[in-house]
C-alpha cells in the first residue's frame, strides 16, 4: 500500500487576529497534503491505467450536508481524484441504498465510499454503513473499522476526528495531560474523538444532552472539541482563559455558515480556536483523500495478488483477512497504553 496515511506532524506559524487568539487554520495543511496526493495519483495512474474513485452517497438535500460535498468534489478535482456524486433521493427505502451501496463496492474503479451525514429520519444508519466493504469505507464508521480505533489497532479512522486532533497537533500543541471535553458523542466524531484522545493521553470528559452543568466542564477544559450541531451553544463566557478550542459544527444560519462556538466572544478569551468555515472540513477532506490512496493501493495489490494465484505470507497487518489495509491509527499513539 501507499505511505503512511499521516505525515509527520509540524509545528507551523498560525495566523493570530487582532484580539490575540491563534487560528488554527486546516488550509495550509491540506495543501500540503493535497500536493503530496497529487503527485501520488499521478503516479498510481501510470502505474495502473485509472485514477482512484471515491464515490459520495448523498441521501436527501440537507443543508450542511450539501456544503461539505461542494468542498470534498473541490479538493477531489484539486489533487486528480474522480470524485462520483451519487445522489439518492429522500424518500427512499433501506433496500435500495443498500443495493446502490452494494453496486459501488462491486466496482473496481471506486477506491472509497463516503456517506453524507445526517441521513433521513426513517433510514437507519446501522444499515447503511454496515452496507459499505471495510475495505473501501475510508471514513472508519463500519462496526469493523470502529471495532480496530476502539482496541487501539490500525485501520481506517473517521477523517473528522482524525483531523480534530491532527489540527492542535500540527499546530505545536502537546496534549498529554490536558484535561478534554467533548461536547457531543455521535458515532461520526464525538465518541472516536474521545478514543483518539485518549490515545494522546488527555483526559476526557464526553458531554451530551443529558449533561447537567454543560457550563462547568466547559470552564474546566484545556482543550473543548464542539461537535453538537448547535450553533452558538457555546460562548467566550463559559471558555477557560487560554484553552483550544476545535469547532466541528457546521450551521447554515441564514446565508452564513457557522460553528457551535459563538467565534466573535471566543476571541478574546482562548488562546488558539479553529474558524467556520476554514478550520477541520479543509484538513478532514484532505486526510479523507489520504485514506483513499491507501485504499486503492491495498485493493489493487490484492486484486494482483488474487490474479496471480500468490499466496503471500502474513505481513503482520492485525485487521485480519478481508479487513482494511493498514494505516496508522494516529501519530504517537501508543495502543498498548492502558495507564
Amino acid at each position: 500500500m501507499a505511505g503512511p496515511v499521516v505525515a509527520a506532524v509540524t509545528a507551523e506559524v498560525v495566523p493570530r487576529p487582532r484580539d490575540g487568539a491563534r487560528l488554527l487554520e486546516g488550509a495550509p495543511m491540506a495543501a500540503e497534503i493535497r500536493g503530496r496526493i497529487s503527485d501520488e495519483v499521478s503516479s498510481f495512474s501510470n502505474r495502473h491505467g485509472f485514477r482512484p474513485t471515491l464515490a459520495v452517497v448523498l441521501i436527501g438535500a440537507d443543508a450542511p450536508s450539501a456544503v461539505y460535498l461542494q468542498q470534498i468534489v473541490r479538493t477531489c478535482e484539486r489533487t486528480g481524484v474522480t470524485g462520483r456524486v451519487v445522489e439518492i433521493g429522500e424518500r427512499v427505502t433501506t433496500a435500495l441504498i443498500q443495493r446502490r451501496i452494494d453496486e459501488l463496492n462491486r466496482d473496481p474503479l471506486v477506491s472509497g465510499i463516503i456517506v453524507q451525514m445526517p441521513l433521513p429520519r426513517q433510514i437507519p444508519l446501522r444499515a447503511v454503513i454496515e452496507a459499505i466493504d471495510p475495505r473501501k469505507d475510508i471514513d472508519g464508521l463500519h462496526p469493523g473499522n470502529a471495532g480496530l480505533l476502539t482496541l487501539g489497532y490500525e485501520g481506517f479512522l473517521p477523517a473528522t476526528a482524525q483531523a480534530t486532533v491532527e489540527i492542535v497537533k500540527r499546530s505545536g500543541y502537546r496534549l498529554q495531560g490536558l484535561d478534554a471535553t467533548v461536547i457531543g458523542r455521535s458515532n461520526v466524531v464525538g465518541r472516536p474523538v474521545s478514543l483518539l484522545l485518549q490515545r494522546e493521553h488527555c483526559t476526557v470528559t464526553m458531554c451530551h444532552r443529558q449533561t447537567r452543568d454543560l457550563s462547568a466542564h466547559v470552564a474546566r477544559a484545556d482543550l473543548l472539541v464542539v461537535a453538537a450541531g448547535s450553533p452558538g451553544l457555546v460562548t467566550g463566557a463559559m471558555l477557560k482563559p487560554g484553552a483550544l478550542v476545535v469547532d466541528v459544527g457546521i450551521n447554515v444560519v441564514g446565508d452564513r455558515i457557522v460553528g457551535d462556538v459563538d467565534f466573535e466572544s471566543a476571541l478574546p478569551v482562548v488562546e488558539a480556536i479553529t474558524p467556520v468555515p476554514g478550520g477541520v472540513g479543509p484538513l478532514t477532506n484532505a486526510i479523507l483523500l489520504e485514506h483513499l490512496l491507501a485504499a486503492a493501493h491495498a485493493q489493487h495489490d490484492e486484486a494482483g495478488a488474487g490474479r496471480t494465484g500468490r499466496d503471500e505470507p502474513d505481513s503482520g497487518d492485525q485487521t485480519g483477512e478481508g479487513g482494511p489495509p493498514a494505516v496508522p491509527s494516529a501519530p504517537g499513539a501508543d495502543p498498548s497504553a492502558s495507564g
